[in-house]
């Protein structure tokens, strides 16, 4: 391994991370990586003091650059639209409890789908500051903004998040609990369990993107949503299912024949069933496909 590539990979999963969280889609950070480290082995690398910093900003740079350009693809998306979902692994450089539930937040389907709603300039600025810690003179650098222009970003893009962001109160231990209940009633067509798991405003939300069989509108309330569930738990039987920690949070692929075929992730508060993300669209399956463990 060169020079160059031994210190563009110890610095990867930084980057992959600001451009999965900025972008919402796994493959997407992964062009944006690639094109990075086209410009980095160009780069004339003696005139390059701090490493980490240029490749975050030139990957910065390139994750603005595609999200102005996706504007007019998220317009013409079919159906509701969810991030990419990949299985987190945070890996061994993140040992400590609360940078770890810092980060595992800040790639949650909540998170990124509120992030969608922000301007590219405010989600660069969000990513960077809230997620990575960056100190907002190396992201005025970054932006080529003054640092009195991207701390008015900051505030407006942390004021828009915590206003939208849902809040949800279950542990990890009670996530599966409840989600193995809840796979077992739509499973096994029991209505009635699976409405006393669901809450009053209950809301399911299927991204499958035209390519494959799924709601293409949320549907909202107990009943609507329950017997919605039950129908998509008969088709799935056949289906092998794996838990495992999607987006940061307990989540649940079902493959056929080892390719992922859907992700099913919920959000709990008080105990109940508040949101149901279905993922079915084939193109964003690949970052939970069998051996993938992206390091965000």
């Amino acid at each position: 391994m060169t020079e160059a590539t031994e210190a563009f990979e110890t610095h990867r999963p930084v980057i992959t991370g600001v451009a999965y969280r900025m972008l919402g889609r796994y493959a997407d950070a992964e062009d944006v990586v690639q094109d990075a480290w086209l410009r980095w082995s160009a780069a004339d690398r003696t005139e390059i003091r701090e490493p980490r910093a240029y490749l975050v900003r030139i990957t910065t740079r390139l994750a603005i650059d595609r999200l102005r350009q996706a504007t007019a693809r998220h317009e013409t998306y079919v159906g509701p639209w969810l991030p990419e979902p990949v299985v987190t692994d945070f890996g061994g450089d993140v040992p400590d409890t609360a940078d770890r539930a810092l980060l595992a937040d800040s790639v949650s389907f909540a998170v990124l789908v509120v992030l969608e709603s922000l301007s590219p300039l405010e989600r660069a600025v969000f990513v960077l500051r809230e997620a990575f810690g960056f100190p907002f003179a190396e992201i005025a650098t970054t932006l080529e903004r003054s640092e009195a222009a991207v701390r008015q970003l900051a505030g407006r893009a942390r004021h828009h998040v915590e206003e939208r962001r849902p809040r949800y109160d279950v542990d990890p231990a009670q996530r599966r609990a409840l989600t193995e209940r809840f796979l077992a009633a739509a499973g096994g067509g029991d209505l009635g369990e699976l409405l006393s798991l669901l809450a009053p405003d209950v809301v399911v939300v299927a991204d499958a993107g035209g390519k494959a069989q799924a709601p293409r509108r949320m549907v909202e309330g107990p009943e609507k949503a329950g017997r919605l569930l039950v129908a998509i738990g008969e088709g799935m039987e056949r289906l092998d299912a794996l838990f495992t920690e999607v987006n940061g949070g307990v989540g649940v692929v079902f493959s056929v024949d080892g390719k992922p075929d859907t992700v099913v992730q919920l959000e709990f508060a008080g105990g109940l069933v508040e949101r149901v993300h279905i993922v079915r669209n084939p193109e964003k399956l690949a970052g939970v496909a069998p051996g993938r463990r992206p390091t965000l």
